[in-house]
């Protein structure tokens, strides 16, 4: 989920929250089979304070009333600050982790060795693990290779799971040549991890190939009812109508969202609010602002596809834009 802020002031609209979770949690898509992953990246997790994704984690549990699970992100600066929210979490009864890897020195972000040196990542899920014994879902995120584009390679993937038995999921969050080896890997592994596929664009392969066994991505956001008539449609062995959704402007819009990854989190908010589902376009800084050709862009492949979306987006995008004095 996305997390919707007041426009000029970036405070946590609490009651676009709900309205947000209503429209996720309507009965069709709870028999479908849907869950909600609060304080994800995409919702900016990053740039929530301690009591914001604590208020946003009781908003959803209040709003799910346990009819479906709610998994949440949990990610500090330091280790201990990561397993204190992981516990604050379990005793708020969340149903499970989404796990956000480490962030802070170029030592273990863009300049770590995740085949060489395992034990990053290894040691904060063991310590996360042992503060609260839920299930995970991993939200792999690595350096960039040309083999696996931004996800954990094979080797790592592999060691973790086989190490950290609280693994149920593993967002797949790779390009295509590294999702189907990922894939392969962990279809081998005695326990089973979900293949939970994250790019939007991808689906309609990953179901063809046998490779999805759910999902975990931010373009539910703006795309739930196409994207999941996709999914019951391909499910159902109907693949004429699967095609049908997805050759139907689905896949377009996904392909310009996912064009360029230094825009993809702006573009799901963009997405989300011309569709009126949340108030404010704008993600807090330092993410950069949306701009008048994004808005253009998909506004005219949402027409294309006959969604509705809100009236003169252009004009209320400039009208919205945040002052960005902080006292």
């Amino acid at each position: 989920m996305v997390t919707p802020f007041k426009p000029y002031s970036f405070e946590v609209d609490e009651q676009a929250l709900r309205t947000l979770l209503r429209y996720f949690l309507q009965k069709e898509y709870i028999d479908l089979g849907i869950g909600i992953i609060i304080n994800p990246e995409a919702g900016e997790v990053f740039y929530l304070s301690r009591e914001e994704k604590q208020r946003n984690i009781e908003i959803a549990l209040e709003e799910s009333k346990g009819r479906v699970p709610v998994f949440t992100g949990v990610i500090d600066t330091t280790t201990r600050g990561t397993c204190e929210e992981a516990r604050m979490a379990m005793r708020m009864g969340v149903d499970g982790l989404f796990f956000l890897p480490p962030m802070g020195a170029l030592d273990i972000t863009i300049a770590w060795n995740p085949i060489k040196y395992p034990e990053v990542w290894l040691n904060i899920l063991k310590e996360i693990t042992k503060a609260a014994n839920l299930p995970i879902i991993v939200h792999p995120v690595a350096n960039f290779t040309p083999t696996y584009g931004v996800g954990l390679p094979l080797e790592s993937t592999v060691m973790i799971c086989n190490n950290i038995p609280n693994i149920v999921g593993w967002k797949m969050t790779y390009n295509w040549e590294g999702y189907k080896i990922i894939a392969r890997g962990l279809r081998k592994l005695k326990n089973h991890v979900g293949l939970l596929c994250a790019p939007g664009v991808y689906f309609h392969e990953a179901i063809a190939s046998g490779f999805f066994d759910g999902a975990v991505s931010g373009s539910f956001n703006y795309a739930l009812e196409h994207m999941m008539e996709h999914i019951k449609a391909a499910k159902n062995d109907n693949l004429a109508l699967a095609k049908q959704i997805w050759n139907n402007g689905l896949a377009e819009l996904h392909e310009y969202v996912y064009s360029d990854y230094s825009r993809l989190h702006v573009r799901y908010k963009i997405a989300t609010w011309l569709r009126g589902l949340i108030p404010s376009p704008y993600m807090r800084p330092p993410m950069p602002p949306p701009t008048t050709e994004e808005v253009r862009i998909l506004s005219e492949l949402f027409m294309k596809m006959g969604v509705k979306i809100i009236d003169d987006a252009e004009e209320k995008l400039l009208e919205l834009s945040p002052s960005l004095h902080f006292d």
